[in-house]
């Protein structure tokens, strides 16, 4: 295990170590597993929150607008702190924040389930996106850590388990939160008890190679990137732009499909968050294979297929009845998903040795995309109607075309 553990950090040459950790399959997979768990467990948590979104408007009489301010609170906290968070982290690797940041989740999901105003509902979402913003950083590190030079599968696994969580969190809203009311989020307190019970055993397991992995990660900062540096800097706003094509569109499915099926087609609420789950969980099937298919194929082609590849079926979409929209949001759920593992293995082999940064600068932005997508596309709907925001969104694939700029990096692939 000590061994994959040395190899955590470094981009992988054709020879050396991480190469050795490839070629023998050192992969650390309770540890993959246990972090893949708590990342459920978390947005599991966090998917509390859009999944009450029909409650929270009916109960405190709110609008478009302000739905997706709740949204921006969560995911504004979250992308703001955790590339700090990652930053930190990769000068002196923290083995316990993990459990420690879900105790602010904790706080805030019992504060969200005693919410009686607008404010206060805005400061527990802000504090659940704290915890998002300690977890996903440090969590991503350590199952790099734990690849054994399976770059692309660890992350892939880690991944699913959030989309899993955000997966079954609109179901449980449907059929627990819902008829009970808005108190039985606390329920889901002892969710976040179990999550930290997991991740102080992966803090012990870290705390074990601290120091193997720190000269690791040492050992890749100091190779520099074969591409100079206003290149990779080039690089890193492409794979921006590249998520923000995939963020705020993959925010108008989370936020507002919902209200779309009930409004559009006359859906149901319960109906409606069936629909949501099914999404989710081909966001979650998406990812795990993109994962398998980033590291056999490469990066880059997994990044034209999942982007690019999407755009024909969400110009479909906004014309599409109850049925094919079914169908159709499965297809771009799958295909979109899929991109993310490759991006942040991309990433990650851009900036040697900074695994934390990249990983808080990539998870950061996606939130923050997310939460200013949906921001603006609540104002837009209000504006004008909901039909409409999937008419504008459906475009937005379109700027996977700046993949043609990226250059080829597969030292890493298998």
């Amino acid at each position: 295990m000590q061994k994959a553990a040395t190899a955590d950090t470094a981009i992988p040459p054709a020879t050396g170590p991480a190469s050795a950790a490839v070629k023998s399959g050192l992969t650390v997979l309770p540890i993959i597993v246990a972090l893949s768990f708590c990342h459920m467990l978390n947005d599991l948590m966090q998917s509390m929150i859009p999944a009450l979104y029909p409650l929270l408007k009916s109960n405190l009489e709110l609008d478009f607008t302000q739905i997706g301010l709740i949204t921006l609170a969560f995911q504004l906290t979250a992308s703001l702190l955790q590339p700090t968070v990652g930053t930190i982290t990769d000068r002196k690797p923290q083995p316990y924040s993990l459990a420690i940041g879900m105790g602010s989740t904790l706080i805030g999901l019992i504060m969200l389930s005693m919410a009686d105003s607008y404010l206060s509902v805005l400061l527990s979402a802000a504090l659940i996106g704290v915890g998002s913003a300690v977890f996903h950083p440090e969590a991503s590190r350590v199952a790099r850590m734990a690849s054994g030079g399976r770059y692309g599968f660890a992350q892939s696994m880690f991944q699913v388990g959030g989309n899993l969580g955000s997966a079954i969190g609109p179901l449980l809203a449907a059929f627990i939160v819902l008829p009970h009311g808005q108190g039985s989020i606390a329920w889901f307190s002892m969710v976040a008890l179990v999550a930290m019970g997991v991740l102080t055993w992966v803090g012990n397991w870290y705390a074990a190679r601290r120091r193997p992995a720190a000269a690791a990660a040492a050992r890749s900062a100091g190779r520099s990137s074969s591409l100079r540096r206003g290149r990779v800097i080039f690089c890193i706003f492409i794979l921006m732009v590249l998520l923000f094509s995939k963020n705020v569109y993959s925010a108008s499915l989370g936020s507002y499909f919902v209200f779309y099926l009930m409004h559009h087609f006359g859906s149901t609420v319960a109906d409606s968050q069936v629909q949501l789950f099914i999404y989710m969980a081909a966001v979650a099937t998406g990812t795990l294979l993109g994962g398998q298919f980033t590291d056999r194929i490469g990066r880059l082609p997994m990044i034209w297929i999942s982007i690019v590849g999407a755009l024909p079926f969400t110009l479909l979409l906004p014309y599409a009845d109850l049925f094919w929209t079914s169908v159709l949001t499965i297809v771009i759920a799958m295909l979109m998903a899929s991109a993310f593992p490759a991006i942040m293995v991309y990433g990650q082999e851009l900036v040697p040795g900074r695994v934390g940064m990249i990983a808080g600068m990539f998870f950061g932005f996606s939130f923050g995309l997310g939460g200013l997508g949906a921001a603006a596309l609540g104002r837009i709907a209000d504006a004008t109607s909901i039909e409409f925001v999937y008419h504008l969104t459906s475009f937005l694939p379109v700027l996977g075309l700046v993949t043609i700029f990226l250059p080829k990096l597969e030292h890493g692939r298998r």
